[in-house]
Parts: C-alpha cells; sequence; structure tokens
C-alpha cells in the first residue's frame, strides 16, 4: 500500500507542534519566532543536502534507510546542531565541553563570540569536505548523466588524472589561506586538511564495512550513516553559527535547526520512495553544483561576507533550474 505523500512530514509536523511551545518557555514569544525563521532557513539551505541524501538512500534496503531516519535523527537534531558545535569550540579553546555548555548557558554572548572565532576553521573543514562530495561526483568516469554538458564534460576529462579531486582542494586551501593573515594561516590550511583526512576516511569506512565494486556508490551501512552524517555537519556550519544573529540561546537554536533537519530528512525519504530521482534525471546534478558552490562560498566567506539568503537562493536557482530540465527532457521523450 503506498504511502500519502503528506504522511511522509507527520514527524516533522509533530517536531514543530513539541518545538514551539518549548521556544516560548525559553524565551517567551521570541523564541518561538526563532524556532519558526531558522526551521525555514534550515529546509531552504539544506534541499540540496536532502536530494545528495536521496542519491545515497536509494541503493539501500529499507532496513538501513529506517537507521536513517531512527539513528540518524537524533544525531542530526542533537549531535550536529548542539554538541557539535561544542566540540569544536571546546576543542579550539582547549577547555572542557562541560565548560563551554556552562558558558553557553550562562554567558551566551561569550559562547557566540567564541564560536564566531572559529569560523574561518569551520569554513576550511566544511568547504573542503564539501568540494571533496562534489568533485568526485563530477569527475567520475562512469558518469553518463550530463546536465551542464561542457563543463560536467570538463569535470570528467579532468578526472583522468589521479587523485586531481584532492590535488584541486589542496590548491583552493592554499590559496585562500594565502589571503589570512599570517597567524591564521596554520591554523585554516590544517582545518582544510583534516576536512580531507575526513572526506577520506568516511568514504574508506563505507568501503570497508560495506564491501566495494570499484564504484563511487556509498554503501549502505554504518560507514554509510557516517559519511551522510558528516556530509550534513558540513552543510548546517554556516547554519549554526550564523543562527547566532537571531539569538544567542543554544537551545532555541538547535530546536529550529532540528525541526529543519526534521523536514529534511522527511523531504529525503519522499524523494527515495517516489523515485524521484529516477524520474527527474538532472536534479541529482543540480544538487551537486549547488554543493560545489556551496563548497566555494564557504571559502569565499573568509574573506567576503555572504548572506545566507544569497546562498540559499543559490542552492534553490540550482535545484529549481534541474528540475525544469528535467520535466521538459522528459515531455521530449514523450513527444519524440
Amino acid at each position: 500500500m503506498k504511502r500519502k505523500n503528506l504522511s511522509y512530514f507527520y514527524a516533522s509536523f509533530i517536531a514543530v507542534l513539541l518545538a514551539l511551545p518549548l521556544g516560548y518557555w525559553l524565551d517567551g514569544f521570541r523564541g518561538v519566532w526563532v524556532v519558526l525563521i531558522l526551521s525555514v532557513l534550515e529546509i531552504s539551505l539544506s534541499i540540496d543536502n536532502a536530494v545528495v541524501n536521496a542519491s545515497v538512500l536509494k541503493n539501500w534496503n529499507s532496513f538501513w534507510k529506517k537507521m536513517f531516519l531512527v539513528v540518524g535523527m537524533p544525531i542530526a537534531v542533537f549531535g550536529m546542531r548542539l554538541l557539535f558545535p561544542i566540540s569544536i569550540v571546546a576543542i579550539t579553546t582547549g577547555l572542557s565541553m562541560f565548560n563551554i555548555l556552562d558558558m553557553a548557558i550562562h554567558f551566551p554572548n561569550d559562547y557566540a563570540d567564541a564560536l564566531a572565532n572559529v569560523h574561518d576553521q569551520v569554513s576550511a573543514f566544511g568547504g573542503a569536505f564539501l568540494l571533496m562530495v562534489a568533485l568526485e561526483y563530477f569527475i567520475d568516469k562512469e558518469k553518463q548523466n550530463h546536465w551542464l554538458h561542457f563543463p560536467e564534460k570538463l569535470f570528467q576529462k579532468v578526472g583522468e588524472i589521479r587523485l586531481v579531486e584532492t590535488a584541486i582542494t589542496l590548491i583552493v586551501i592554499l590559496l585562500t589561506a594565502s589571503s589570512l593573515p599570517e597567524g591564521d594561516t596554520l591554523k585554516f590550511i590544517t582545518a582544510g586538511i583534516w576536512g580531507i583526512v575526513t572526506y577520506v576516511f568516511a568514504r574508506g569506512i563505507g568501503s570497508f564495512l560495506g564491501g566495494s565494486d570499484g564504484s563511487t556508490i556509498i554503501k549502505q551501512g554504518i560507514g554509510g550513516l557516517v559519511y551522510l552524517e558528516l556530509l550534513d555537519a558540513s552543510f548546517s556550519f554556516d547554519g549554526v553559527i550564523g543562527a547566532f544573529a537571531l539569538s544567542h540561546n543554544l537551545f532555541v537554536i538547535a530546536l529550529g535547526l532540528g525541526v529543519g533537519a526534521m523536514f529534511v530528512r522527511s523531504l529525503t525519504i519522499f524523494l527515495v520512495d517516489k523515485g524521484t530521482l529516477d524520474n527527474y534525471h538532472y536534479l541529482e546534478n543540480g544538487a551537486f553544483w549547488a554543493i560545489l558552490v556551496l563548497a566555494i562560498i564557504m571559502f569565499a566567506g573568509i574573506n567576503y561576507e555572504v548572506p545566507e539568503t544569497v546562498t540559499g537562493l543559490l542552492g534553490a536557482s540550482f535545484i529549481g533550474f534541474s528540475f525544469w530540465s528535467s520535466v521538459r527532457a522528459n515531455r521530449l521523450k514523450v513527444v519524440g
């Protein structure tokens, strides 16, 4: 029996109904407003994340799809939106996570400043990880589905050079680091290299635990879940930091971003079950172009302030245009 479209989002709507009174309890009507705004922002900025997640999950069986929700959801909501920012500040400051949590609760302005101070390292790590994700997709020699033909064919041709995606990412890290003050250069390069290393290990764990047939498909299993959670973290970095422009209450921020993450997960499962990526062939390409642009923006954001609305609009534009191209191609196929 087929599920109704709206049923995929029931859990997400329940999350909204639970989050709003909690937001009021934490910070009054302002807390309710911030939860709503952050939820919408998280959804708009993560549509490409949902499509990419769907491109991974479509190759998994029903058990691991459920694990993506049952295990992955609390990790995404509480781990990546609440504990992960605290751990970043703890690592960079040398303080314990307990001290950082105490700071976030009792001295939220200090916590916001501490998180803002590691923005460059966070951007280097997340930008490098996402750049590796996008480049590996486009340089795949077996890739046959091309949307923007010239650049995608060019990427594929460049992909004949062994480990070229790593070389390109390192070049971007070094060029960006050269524009920073001398005292910040080493920290930035180190964070960027860790982004590459994390990506390599995430893919390696997926191959080791899930088996490898030499393709770029992410295997179902624990390794695949690790890969998806790291991908989700890379998407959420800027959102977590930018959220402090609306509120300095760590828990209100976690509620808003967490509700958004719930909707993104629901959308992912919806796309998989409905076979959307198979029906709209260029949608996946558009999502990876959006990831590539996001990675570039994260590096550019070191020296230039890029509003999150611009980032969201660019990502949505690639998704929307690739969807329109898919619909047009399907119509031409029917006519032909």
